[in-house]
């Protein structure tokens, strides 16, 4: 049922022009793309345990992906790294801190690990408070304030909808909202971990950029059409959340917008903690 769920939201623009015998319906074309997403192996492997060619399942999945990602609109409503392979064009951009060449992707995820939010398109080098800033996310909630807030790490500005820990408790109360605040962020660390497990080729890929892109976002697709079903997620085991890695230097925000975001953040501090 799951599989012609899926198989009925991209058939519009996966099904095949021809009556040909061999050609491959969309249901095969969808299973193709989720053994490949899944399994982290190659194009060969993958078409030797289906019965196709390797070339055949490289289409598939790049036609696969472009038609997932082109619902990510339907599906993701309100960062991780994911390491690439060398780059043709400005190879440098995307070496990030730890040397590796990656994309790196803004996520906003819930306590159910449905992602409400996602950016897939700047290089690994690119600061993630800066890829905020340029999301149309940070545009929309400068306008229309949430009925709620956002949790990121040290690594963003302070702002009114947007809570960061404090960087050195100096109360007690100061150190309990830290506490918390680090408890209900692990989701986030959950949900990178839950995907990285269901779609393992998303660990490295050895894509150009834009096609790297187009399965990131199919996989963020899946997951949430996956999330909404309630398939088994399987996060018994996930990930361990990573140290956060400090930046040299945060990039500067509107001074009223951190004088706002200290004062939103020492009202919950006084009034629950």
């Amino acid at each position: 049922a799951d599989i012609k769920y899926t198989a009925d939201l991209v058939r519009p623009k996966l099904q095949r022009r021809t009556r040909r015998s061999h050609s491959l319906s969309v249901e095969e074309q969808v299973l193709i793309g989720l053994c490949f997403y899944a399994s982290g192996t190659f194009y060969q492997v993958v078409g030797d345990n289906i019965g196709v060619d390797k070339s055949t399942v490289s289409d598939v999945v790049k036609a696969a992906s472009i038609a997932l990602s082109s619902l990510v609109n339907q599906f993701v409503s309100l960062p991780k790294d994911v390491q690439i392979s060398q780059t043709k064009h400005k190879d440098w951009e995307y070496i990030n801190r730890k040397g590796r060449r990656s994309i790196n992707i803004q996520l906003v995820g819930d306590a159910d690990l449905i992602i409400t939010n996602c950016v897939v398109k700047w290089p690994g080098s690119v600061h993630d408070a800066h890829i905020l800033r340029e999301s149309a996310l940070y545009r929309e909630l400068q306008t229309n304030r949430p009925d709620g807030i956002i949790l990121g790490d040290s690594a963003y500005q302070l702002l009114p909808w947007l809570m960061t820990p404090f960087l050195a408790a100096t109360t007690p109360a100061q150190a309990r909202f830290n506490t918390a605040h680090c408890k209900i962020r692990c989701a986030i660390e959950r949900l990178n971990g839950v995907l990285k497990r269901h779609f393992a080729y998303l660990n490295y890929l050895p894509v150009e950029p834009q096609g790297a892109c187009n399965i990131i976002l199919a996989c963020i697709v899946l997951h949430n059409i996956a999330t909404r079903r309630n398939v088994p997620l399987c996060d018994d085991v996930y990930d361990a959340p990573e140290p956060v890695e400090e930046p040299d230097e945060p990039l500067a925000f509107c001074q009223n917008e951190g004088l706002t975001g200290r004062i939103v953040r020492d009202a919950i501090v006084r009034n629950y903690f």
